[in-house]
């Protein structure tokens, strides 16, 4: 406002300079003062934003919203000076029903013409940029590189709807905006893994294994070993179930503390968590990660061997032993 202030009384003193110097009478003057205020105010209703305009802020503007609706959101929030003006202008640019839903970027202060242009015309300022979610993640793996590369991203919101849907977020690259919500992301990443697992629905129907069990093992193989090993763990893991023996894998930690096989404490294994499979036989109650098709697919065609214990060096190379007493000397050998 005082910005305003100052730019109105500079147009006046101006003004009044120029009719104390041409010594034009007090009646015309007058009325020549008024015609100047009138149209100073309204120039600077036109161009100068308020000032609490709210830069660095996305202006979301909805599918199907009324111009009456969106004038009053603007003007609420600071964005417009005058109701009246920006309605007329959208009405002047384009029509009223012709400002275009979207995601606009206010980087910058801007006056009431600028945006009610912006809008008819859709000028987002908003690129669309390409996320990576590479397969293994999960959803706090997620949150945290969406954070780091989204607008004003709400990594609280996005967590509590993630977790829930832990395995069901599709790993793959993405063309997103970088205002997209989390509710919009989410959606993307359920949809995108209906549509890929399509592709295997055959394989999940004839599996002796339910969907949910095969997408927790499948979970488990991101985490324990490399694409070129993963029907042989798989084949381990599903024995060792079979015969009511612990899982112990180090890879449900990820999602219990964050640690990786080679943080893990005595203490660790000793945490109580459904997750943790040293403590609790069967599966996790949920899947620790989002894998990818080539996971669910050794999930589903583990290769049968007489191993029952592997142990994965820092480089991912496997060593497979039968026995506890081989597994203890694998042990020894590679895990100085």
């Amino acid at each position: 406002m005082e910005e305003n202030q100052r730019f109105i009384e500079r147009w006046l003193k101006e003004v009044r300079d120029y009719f104390l110097a041409h010594k034009i009478n007090k009646k015309k003057a007058t009325f020549a003062f008024l015609i100047a205020f009138f149209l100073a105010l309204s120039l600077s209703l036109l161009f100068s934003a308020p000032k609490k305009f709210p830069v660095g802020t996305i202006l979301k503007v909805n599918s199907g919203q009324s111009l009456q609706t969106i004038t009053l959101d603007l003007h609420e929030k600071n964005i417009i000076r005058s109701k009246l003006f920006f309605r007329s202008l959208v009405i002047l640019f384009g029509g009223e029903k012709r400002v275009i839903a979207g995601d606009y970027l206010l980087e910058k202060r801007e006056g009431t013409f600028s945006l009610a242009r912006r809008l008819v015309n859709g000028k987002f300022q908003i690129d669309t940029i390409k996320i990576t979610i590479p397969e293994g993640w999960n959803a706090f793996q997620i949150a945290d590189y969406l954070e780091k590369n989204l607008l004003l991203f709400d990594k609280e919101t996005f967590l509590d709807l993630a977790k829930p849907k832990e395995g069901y977020l599709f790993p793959d690259t993405y063309f997103v905006s970088r205002s997209v919500t989390p509710v919009e992301i989410i959606k993307m990443l359920e949809d995108n893994f209906e549509k890929r697992v399509e592709s295997i629905s055959q394989s999940f129907r004839n599996s002796t294994k339910s969907e949910k069990q095969i997408i927790i093992m499948a979970s488990i193989l991101e985490g324990e070993a490399l694409p070129k090993d993963r029907n042989v763990v798989a084949g381990i893991l599903w024995k060792r179930l079979e015969m009511g023996m612990p899982l112990q894998v180090d890879s449900t930690f990820m999602y219990v503390n964050g640690k990786n096989t080679y943080e893990l404490t005595l203490d660790d294994l000793k945490i109580d968590s459904l997750y943790n499979t040293y403590k609790y036989k069967g599966l996790p109650p949920g899947p620790i990660n989002n894998p990818g098709i080539e996971a669910m697919v050794s999930a589903m065609n583990p290769v049968k061997t007489k191993y029952l214990y592997f142990l994965t060096e820092k480089d991912g190379t496997i060593h497979y032993a039968s026995t506890f007493e081989e597994h203890k000397r694998n042990k020894e050998l590679y895990l100085k």
